[in-house]
């Protein structure tokens, strides 16, 4: 669930203090080597002036080639100072990215299961890798840029009054009027870089998901509803993009219009001072190159403001994740566990996916170590919810669970999840091979650890056949093995955890009747001394539970073993018998 107090903006003070701050030193460096080119840049207007009104007409050779070697020069340290620059801050900037991307990763990891269920894994992927993107303008050459350009301004400013207050007040006038343009339309963009953050991630999570069930796609000749789905997104991300590309273009045109005016009054008034003899020549050339360096900055803070403005829309979004609250909240979760028993007790538990819909109504029973408790039900009774609240994916709505009598809603997750093993009805394989998806848990195991979960779950039956054995490469998602292979692959994943509890959530669905004998075999011995949590819609395989809880509706309609229930003749008779005859 999501935060409440998550705020729907960054605002500039927290960036300060976040990111600006922790970096000043290398961001004053950055400032002082961008001032130092932008200053050094001034130099041509000036030689120009002293070529224009001092040397030309006194034909001094000598003074013309030092006044070269100066302009060279400051070319030179202008270039070397633009290099080191980038260099420092895009480096810092990527390395920056690099740490958000894994922080904002670690928060997606740490939100609540019911999180995932909600969101697309593409829209998350998105949000990891592309909102982050944006602070490189903040961090990189952007920001400096901005300051950097400000300060070239007001030095260019000083220059031009000094040349001719009467022309910089011409270009004063469309230069605040630009400026004023420009905060209008930054405020306006914000909201439309946000919204293509998340209509990019949407986008991207429906692409995902159309590449992860491609085969059923294919399967139902779908390609085209596809296309057509995903045309609609990119559409819609097209619209976004048009709507920036407008207000981007009225703050170019109309820079480009004001300062126009600018230049054809300042062409007017210096043509007539000149004639006037009020102005030189070289005053004339030097301040229109001074204008040029002034207002070029300014004309770059429009690019820099697009820029940093869609920083802080993708640093709203990343925000709003990280403000979230974390499944292992530790102001609430604050028993760590050092050992288990196993004992795991329901007592009167409630559990509503959404509010006042109530999954499981006041379950109660008792799972002692070493039990075996088998859930039974049709689809949708509650079975899946009773097994996530078992492993902590879920947390009760009321009521209690206890791990050797301590609340688990109070009790530390990793040091509780570090006793679970869980074989799911989705047998979640990594790309990669059988060996890497079995050592998953406990990638330091033994040869010889690895060897024994390989034989319980009689996985070898089939990889020895391949030709690389245990190191075949199985495809995204085990896509190349049979859904038997998979499932005797998680179950020889779980076997190498050596858990103390252990979920089993049809975990032999998959198999066929041969297979199934192996893999009883091998789950019996895994379940010694282990409480165990079996959910089965095949009643074949519960047999020799301790105790079957028959789930109907969120609720226990029966309890007891196999041959206590079949003599009730009740809900798990009619089930049994009914399947018996299929």
């Amino acid at each position: 669930m999501e935060n409440k107090k998550t705020k729907e903006k960054v605002s500039l003070a927290q960036v300060f203090k976040t990111i600006i701050w922790p970096r000043r030193k290398l961001l004053l460096i950055g400032l002082v080597l961008i001032f130092i080119s932008r200053l050094v840049g001034l130099i041509l207007p000036w030689a120009t002036k002293i070529l224009m009104d001092d040397i030309i007409p006194h034909k001094d050779f000598e003074y013309l080639k030092l006044l070269l070697f100066i302009v060279a020069l400051a070319i030179g340290v202008q270039a070397f100072t633009s290099f080191i620059l980038t260099k420092l801050l895009s480096v810092e900037a990527q390395h920056f990215i690099s740490v958000l991307r894994v922080q904002v990763q670690k928060k997606i990891l740490s939100l609540p299961i019911r999180y995932f269920d909600n969101n697309k894994s593409g829209a998350l992927v998105s949000r990891i890798m592309t909102d982050v993107e944006g602070v490189r303008n903040i961090i990189g050459t952007g920001l400096v840029q901005l300051v950097g350009g400000t300060l070239t301004s007001i030095v260019c400013l000083i220059l031009l009054i000094k040349i001719s207050p009467m022309m910089t007040l011409f270009v004063l006038v469309p230069v605040a009027i630009f400026a004023f343009i420009a905060l209008k339309a930054f405020g306006k963009i914000r909201p439309i870089f946000k919204l293509r953050g998340k209509i990019n991630a949407d986008v991207t999570g429906r692409l995902t998901e159309t590449l992860n069930g491609i085969r059923v796609i294919k399967g139902f000749n779908a390609e085209e509803q596809e296309t057509k789905s995903f045309e609609k997104g990119v559409s819609l991300l097209f619209e976004n993009v048009k709507k920036s590309l407008t207000s981007t273009a009225i703050m170019t045109s109309s820079s480009a219009f004001l300062l126009g005016l600018a230049s054809t009054a300042i062409m007017g008034v210096g043509g007539y001072m000149m004639m006037d003899n009020t102005l030189s020549p070289g005053d004339f050339i030097a301040f229109t190159l001074y204008l040029g360096f002034m207002i070029a900055p300014i004309v770059q803070m429009g690019n820099i403001g697009s820029q940093l403005t869609e920083s802080f829309a993708g640093l709203d979004r990343t925000e709003e994740i990280m403000n979230m609250e974390p499944e292992n909240d530790e102001q609430t979760r604050t028993i760590h566990i050092k050992d288990i028993k196993g004992d795991i007790k329901f007592n009167n538990v409630s559990f509503a996916y959404e509010e006042g819909k109530e999954v499981v109504h006041n379950i109660t029973f008792d799972a002692p170590l070493g039990s075996v408790t088998a859930l039974v039900g049709t689809s949708g009774s509650g079975k899946s919810t009773i097994a996530g609240l078992a492993a902590t994916f879920l947390t009760p709505d009321s009521g209690t669970v206890t791990i050797d009598g301590q609340d688990l809603s109070k009790v530390n997750l990793s040091s509780y999840r570090q006793y679970l093993g869980v074989v799911l009805q989705d047998d979640f394989l990594f790309e990669g091979t059988i060996r890497e998806n079995i050592l998953f848990p406990r990638p330091d195991a033994s040869a010889a650890e690895l060897d024994k979960a390989v034989k319980a779950a009689y996985v070898n039956e089939f990889s020895d056949r391949f030709e690389n054995g245990l190191d075949t490469v199985i495809g995204e998602r085990g896509v190349k093995l049979s859904g038997g292979q998979r499932q005797r692959i998680a179950i020889a994943r779980a076997v190498l955890a050596d858990p103390k509890i252990i979920i089993l959530d049809e975990a032999t669905s998959n198999l066929d009747t041969e297979s199934e004998s192996l893999i009883q075999k091998s789950l019996a011995e895994l379940m010694k001394g282990r409480t165990t949590f079996v959910i089965a819609h095949r009643l074949s395989t519960i047999r020799q539970a301790t105790q079957i809880l028959v789930i109907e509706k969120g609720q226990i309609q029966e309890r007891g073993t196999h041959d206590d229930l079949i003599a009730k003749q009740g809900r798990y008779y009619d089930l049994y018998t009914y399947q018996s005859r299929i």
